[in-house]
């Protein structure tokens, strides 16, 4: 499994342009070959993660070459993004606790 982790903050103007076309984005990215899952969260000072979980690099590849994700990619730098981070990797280990099995989340993976 591959993990990308995505830090951004946003420029001024990403407005509702933005919200419209990464929501397309992440429509698109979830019906993906090898797409598993994505999370986002925003940090109190405005920065933003993205979490996205990918079956291995060959999907990743075709993912990161989808012309209609290359064309977000060059708006994004040009309009969108103050910076980005991005960091990839592969999942070594992971481990999963409930409480109990009625509050249990669904498995990201299985």
């Amino acid at each position: 499994m591959i993990v990308v982790l995505f830090f951004s903050r946003l420029t001024p103007e990403a407005g509702e342009e933005y919200v419209a076309n990464d929501q397309r984005l992440m429509e698109k990215a979830r019906s993906a070959p090898g797409f598993v899952d994505v999370k986002s969260f925003t940090a109190a000072d405005g920065e933003r993660l993205t979490i996205v979980w990918w079956k291995d690099l060959e999907t990743l590849r075709a993912w990161r070459e989808d012309p209609v994700h290359r064309e977000a990619q060059a708006k994004g730098r040009a309009l969108w993004y103050r910076y980005y981070d991005m960091e990839v990797a592969e999942m070594v280990r992971e481990s999963h606790f409930s409480r109990d099995e009625a509050g249990a989340r669904e498995g990201r993976h299985g």
